[in-house]
């Protein structure tokens, strides 16, 4: 696991909790605010997924 995986799933699972956390507290905001933040989590990890894909070819 290299770090850019490690990364996008912290930023991925900070994004769930605050899109939940939006969603309880019917906060539209913090919904879609959390919603990118797992999104964008989700490519980090898979950029590090091709970086390693990447690295184990050579």
């Amino acid at each position: 696991m290299n770090k850019d995986q490690i990364k996008g799933q912290v930023e991925e699972v900070k994004g769930k909790v605050e899109e939940a956390a939006g969603v309880i507290l019917d906060d539209k905001d913090m919904q879609i605010k959390g919603n990118i933040k797992k999104n964008v989590g989700k490519a980090q990890s898979v950029l590090g997924d091709l970086k390693d894909a990447i690295n184990k070819d050579d």
